[in-house]
């Protein structure tokens, strides 16, 4: 090859490699945006499979995950047919979250998120739905359908969760010693449809201040009216969380093994107040305060919360009745791609003036097939009970409630 056809080789090389060394800089500069959020898979510096504008003003990323998981679950005898008694049950193979969304941002300043749950029905088939305006990192405005802020079990990455379940103490409905207990209403809020404020402020202090429906993920309607006990208030659920991060923001994943080398700490308080939030019988009052840390191949979070019903005065009630309950979760990667996982949920669930309480430990692993996307799943929880009066409270108060169980999943997202 002559000194001619060699420059004019390396020129055609150079003018191939320029662009495409361009755009592949364009492309990460844009999803590498901290505020492309999915709440479902980490999206940020992920370079998959996503559309955007040459300007990059607009920028359209499509995920997925799907989990399938199999059950097993052995129940004490109480609250069983007698005719038929099986103490196994709600046992076999599901799909807990089957979701397809996308996400992106528009012009500099708007990002947006939408997700189908095909696992799911009704309302809660919608998952999310909701645009943020970005104003600047401490003042930015949500809306739609989204977490609300309260519990950093639910804050955190669907995908990147620590245990295949939430504990117990935040997902099962609390015991009522009324003819109300058909209403038994979580500790948890989870998703529902409002407007939010939130930021951070010197990449330390995080809030978020929002008021939302209460009906929760089920309901896409506007079903609310005002306050009969407190006149012109409307009947929602209000809410608000502080966080302090002295390292910096906590990441939203409980254990990634692509970030084994980090030092992050969060601690929060939030509460909310939903105006008669059951069928206009009770002011639900909840209150938590959370810690987490991230150090290297070890992750913690431990949570305190609780659910008071204040009754309104139709229920001719002067009671109130207030469960809480809390959980202290770890895990450490035993290599890079096995994390070692244990949890410890308590819950009193049938309130503080009477006595009794679940105690549910766990133990578990997460093993992580690299390049794949998938991630495999397994725990056991057992229910003890403790300090009951009688046996039959002892009874209640976990029925509904599997005393052994055990959960494989495996899941796979992009």
């Amino acid at each position: 090859m002559n000194n001619r056809m060699k420059h004019a080789f390396y020129m055609a090389l150079l003018g191939i490699s320029l662009p495409a060394a361009f755009y592949a800089q364009e492309q990460k500069t844009v999803i590498d945006d901290k505020y492309v959020e999915s709440d479902v898979v980490p999206l940020a510096g992920k370079q998959g499979f996503s559309f955007q504008t040459k300007s990059g003003d607009f920028l359209f990323k499509p995920y997925a995950l799907v989990q399938v998981s199999g059950k097993f679950n052995y129940y004490d005898d109480e609250g069983l047919n007698l005719a038929d008694q099986d103490n196994i049950a709600n046992s076999g193979f599901a799909i807990p979250n089957a979701i397809l969304g996308f996400s992106g941002k528009a012009f500099g300043k708007v990002t947006f998120n939408f997700a189908l749950n095909a696992s799911q029905s009704g309302g809660a088939l919608l998952q999310q739905a909701w645009f943020d305006v970005n104003m600047k990192d401490e003042l930015r405005l949500r809306v739609g359908k989204f977490k609300t802020p309260y519990n950093q079990a639910y804050l955190v990455t669907l995908g990147e969760t620590l245990f295949p379940v939430l504990p117990s103490s935040l997902t099962t409905g609390v015991n009522l010693d009324k003819s109300l207990n058909a209403t038994k209403p979580n500790i948890s809020t989870g998703f529902d449809i409002g407007v939010q404020l939130h930021g951070i402020f010197n990449n330390r202090w995080g809030y978020q201040v929002g008021i939302f429906n209460g009906t929760g993920i089920s309901t896409n309607e506007a079903t609310k009216t005002t306050s009969d006990d407190h006149k012109w208030l409307p009947s929602l659920l209000y809410a608000a969380r502080m966080a302090y991060m002295p390292h910096g923001v906590m990441p939203a994943h409980q254990g990634n093994p692509e970030d084994l080398q980090n030092d992050k700490m969060l601690f929060a308080v939030s509460g909310s107040w939903n105006v008669e939030a059951e069928d206009e019988s009770s002011d639900d009052l909840r209150a938590g305060v959370e810690f987490a840390w991230l150090k290297n191949r070890w992750y913690l979070s431990t949570e305190a919360y609780l659910l008071q019903m204040n009754f309104t005065e139709r229920m001719q009630d002067a009671s109130n009745f207030t469960s809480w309950g809390g959980y202290v979760q770890g895990g450490y990667f035993a290599t890079k791609k096995l994390q070692l996982i244990g949890r410890y949920d308590y819950f009193d669930r049938n309130g503080v003036n009477k006595k009794g309480s679940l105690n549910m430990p766990a133990v578990g692993i997460n093993y992580f097939f690299s390049n794949y996307n998938l991630k495999l799943q397994a725990m056991y929880q057992y229910i003890g009970r403790w300090g009951h009066n009688t046996q039959d409270d002892r009874d209640a108060d976990d029925n509904g409630m599997a005393m052994h169980s055990a959960v494989v999943m495996l899941q796979y997202s992009f």
